[in-house]
């Protein structure tokens, strides 16, 4: 590895955080715009300095959907937005099917098919 790596990467670093953040103040703006300052899930009110733990969600979980009419985005306060996504992850985790235990074997020895025939007395 070169010793310009290091500040190769946080330069990378840094521009794709400047994308993301530019990306997102697009949709957040236009999205405080179009609804009320209000969580859609607590109901709280938002306003002033507060107005920062306001963010908008994505309903379908794709950062990368934004239609012009905001339908993909509801406004969830810090904390909702962060139950949401831990909702989400673990429904992504318990729902996994590699994760999930194997379904074990049924049997299909009988040990005691041929009781019956050993317990008859001989006549």
């Amino acid at each position: 590895m070169s010793s310009g790596t290091p500040t190769n990467t946080s330069k990378l670093d840094r521009i794709l955080a400047d994308a993301q953040r530019d990306r997102e103040m697009g949709y957040r703006d236009k999205a405080l715009r179009m609804y009320p300052h209000v969580c859609g899930r607590c109901a709280r009110e938002f306003s002033g300095k507060r107005l920062s733990e306001l963010t908008v969600h994505h309903r379908d979980h794709n950062h990368d959907n934004n239609p012009q009419d905001g339908s993909n985005w509801e406004l969830l306060c810090l904390y909702c937005h962060d139950n949401e996504h831990s909702r989400y992850t673990d429904q992504q985790y318990f729902s996994d099917s590699s994760l999930s235990t194997p379904k074990a074997a049924k049997a299909t020895h009988n040990p005691f098919a041929a009781l019956a025939g050993l317990m008859k007395k001989d006549d």
